[in-house]
């Protein structure tokens, strides 16, 4: 049967922009091109954040934070056949490596190559059940060389899966960067649907793509210091658990489809819980609670430690096998959480306590 799900296009650009942790540039391009013109304030700074605000003068001062940077590779030694050893930016499963198309990030243009390790027939029955070591993988760029090699690329240039964005079934796709185009791409549409509703809003509303997340939530921690809240958001992805091999004692019950997953814990003000049930439940928006006793990883933990204190949301997007070239996420999730904080930021009022 025909798909009829049309993606938005701005969802679409963010997926398919190549932009490991540190070397955004792709990414930052896609937001400056969609969200710089919709926004009343629009600025960058040095670690590479994208920050843009509606209603400078509002109060209270709603910040919303979702990271464009994605998981990659790092070149750090070629030897003399011309093969390319690595390291992984950010938390790669060494077991899903092997065997990928990848697209190495040149100051030239993108380089293909091909991931590589000794083939099954060739490894010892106990080697078989291991994890490879990071040593024994490499990149292949069809070099003749080690010379050869570097008249393409040069050490420290990145790369990332070369896998794009596709639907597989109705509103339901795979990419290599749902983590966390997805929540970029919710407080940066928020951003552009806010900018038609300025008469609706009380607050001063900014939304960031921030920068390196996945290495620390480095970019966070930067607006964290440097851009005064009242309340902050930050929206990630999650684990949905609706697969096989999930023990929901565990982990906790979450699907695609289901909403946007809301955490409950340590890293969430209970009045910013609160006030997003309140919206979720006015505007028809299905949830799914999570429950966390210690700081997310994610650049909640950065935000809400910000200015002496804010009061933190993290709102995530339910997604399958998070960390691998073909993360699987439903589109209508992401769309439920920009109406959530949609809503949230038209519902804020001058005077509203952020302190319990």
């Amino acid at each position: 049967m025909h798909n009829t799900y049309k993606a938005p296009e701005f969802l679409v650009d963010l997926l398919n922009a190549r932009s490991p942790s540190g070397y955004e540039t792709e990414a930052q391009a896609v937001v400056d091109r969609y969200v710089a013109d919709a926004a009343d304030l629009y600025r960058r700074d040095a670690l590479g954040n994208r920050i843009a605000t509606v209603n400078p003068d509002g109060n209270p001062r709603l910040l919303m934070t979702g990271h464009m940077d994605e998981l990659g590779f790092i070149i750090k030694y070629v030897d003399d056949k011309g093969f390319l050893y690595f390291d992984p930016v950010g938390g790669i499963d060494l077991n899903t490596i092997s065997g990928r198309r990848v697209s190495i990030l040149t100051k030239d243009g993108p380089i293909k190559g091909v991931t590589g390790r000794r083939a099954i027939h060739l490894l010892t029955p106990e080697e078989r059940k291991k994890v490879p070591e990071l040593h024994n993988l490499w990149i292949d760029i069809a070099a003749k060389s080690k010379t050869d090699a570097l008249k393409m690329i040069q050490i420290g240039d990145v790369g990332v899966y070369d896998q794009s964005f596709e639907l597989i079934r109705g509103s339901v796709g795979v990419a290599r960067a749902f983590d966390n185009k997805s929540g970029c791409y919710v407080v940066c549409e928020t951003l552009r649907r806010l900018a038609g509703r300025r008469s609706e809003l009380s607050a001063r509303v900014t939304s960031v793509a921030t920068a390196q997340e996945e290495i620390g939530c480095r970019g966070a921690r930067a607006v964290a210091n440097g851009e005064p809240a009242d309340f902050a958001v930050a929206v990630d992805v999650g684990h949905a658990t609706d697969h096989p091999e999930c023990d929901n004692r565990r982990f906790g019950e979450f699907k695609l489809g289901g909403g946007p997953i809301l955490t409950r814990g340590a890293n969430a003000s209970p009045i910013l819980f609160d006030k997003l049930i309140a919206v979720a439940e006015a505007l028809n928006i299905p949830l799914q609670i999570e429950a966390c006793p210690r700081p997310t990883p994610t650049d909640g933990r950065e935000l809400q430690m910000g200015g002496g204190g804010v009061a933190t949301a993290v709102v995530s997007v339910p997604l399958r096998y998070m960390h691998t070239a073909s993360e699987v996420v439903d589109l209508q999730d992401i769309e439920y959480a920009v109406q959530l904080l949609t809503g949230l930021a038209i519902e804020l009022k001058a005077g509203d306590r952020n302190d319990w």
